[in-house]
């Protein structure tokens, strides 16, 4: 297949580059600024607002999964959000216009969204789950501070950009993705793995709030399905089927590296250590606890369903690194706010 990956460049992209690669497929980067690609991946410069030559490459096009949007690991300014808003909504909107004006348009768009899209449910018993098939769509919840709705907003509008067109050539599945982790320098799990390493990853305000996570290596393969199965249409949740609470997370993240102390932290102490670290501590707060329904509807069997398990597989592969774990460089990335 031809693939086309419009922000292909961040750390999912080069997760899909290096999988798509070795499968024989020919890969399309779509970036800004300096070339971003993996050996074996074509760049091509784009603005991820208008069309230029870059649209030439949709057409006949087999796919494009659009991965474009501003990184959500910033401090929630009104001009960072208004950035996570704008590049997400006018990218998506640059590749539908792409793909309705392409004589032969893509049989497959994948547009990424997030799994920040469903409602926290921690004040429910039982902490209930969301699934993509009857999960709760979030925004009106009164128990959460009322800035976060914009995220839910930004994520719904995102969507929503998709859907715009009449495509009818064109399959549409909206990725729903949880935290992405994976060995790599200055992605979540390292970032986590640093707090982990030096004692600082204990329970945030409680920890009862869950995380949802996939491992790289399942979500390369989910996308592979996705690209495969022309019945799979919609959103579909991009998440392991083991989420666990956040003080669970820790614990056992801190005992794949070997760590037994793990200090806790308010919900005030979490607000500086994130202002610290140029990030928003809705991040660590907010319950997400999703579910892969339609994923394992379809016959999708995960590599790495549990997260104790997943953790020390990814401990391996960090220590395996030819650069080694490099922790002061990821607290230096933290510190700049170019970490997560």
């Amino acid at each position: 297949m031809k693939v086309v990956l419009p922000g292909g460049s961040g750390q999912v992209g080069r997760l899909l580059q290096r999988s798509l690669v070795a499968g024989g497929h020919e890969v399309v980067v779509l970036g800004r600024g300096a070339p971003g690609h993996e050996p074996g991946a074509r760049h091509v410069a784009w603005d991820g607002r208008g069309p230029g030559p870059w649209v030439a490459e949709l057409d006949g096009a087999d796919a494009v999964v659009n991965l474009a949007g501003r990184s959500v690991s910033c401090r929630y300014t009104d001009r960072n959000l208004r950035q996570m808003m704008d590049s997400r909504v006018d990218s998506t909107r640059a590749v539908g216009r792409a793909v309705a004006a392409a004589a032969h348009p893509p049989a497959a768009w994948l547009q990424m969204s997030t799994a920040t899209i469903y409602a926290d449910r921690s004040d429910e018993p039982g902490n209930p789950a969301n699934d993509d098939v009857t999960g709760i769509v979030g925004g009106e919840e009164r128990h959460v501070p009322l800035y976060w709705e914009y995220s839910v907003r930004i994520a719904r509008l995102w969507e929503a950009a998709q859907a715009e067109l009449d495509l009818p050539a064109t399959r549409r599945v909206a990725l729903r993705a949880a935290m992405v982790m994976t060995p790599d320098q200055g992605g979540i799990c390292d970032v986590l793995s640093v707090l982990a390493r030096v004692g600082a990853g204990g329970a945030v305000a409680g920890g009862g709030q869950y995380v949802s996570w996939i491992h790289g290596d399942d979500l390369v393969r989910a996308v592979d399905l996705l690209l495969a199965r022309d019945d799979l249409a919609g959103p579909v949740n991009l998440a392991a089927p083991g989420p666990v609470p956040q003080a669970e997370l820790m614990r056992d993240l801190r005992a794949a590296w070997g760590t037994r102390v793990g200090l806790p932290a308010t919900r005030g102490m979490a607000g500086l250590g994130a202002w610290a670290m140029r990030t928003d501590p809705e991040l660590l707060l907010k319950s997400r606890r999703v579910l892969p329904r339609r994923l394992l509807d379809a016959g999708f069997v995960f590599a790495h369903p549990s997260w104790p398990e997943a953790a020390r597989d990814l401990v391996r592969a960090a220590t395996a690194r030819p650069e080694g774990t490099r922790p002061l460089a990821t607290l230096r990335a933290m510190a700049r706010g170019t970490a997560g």
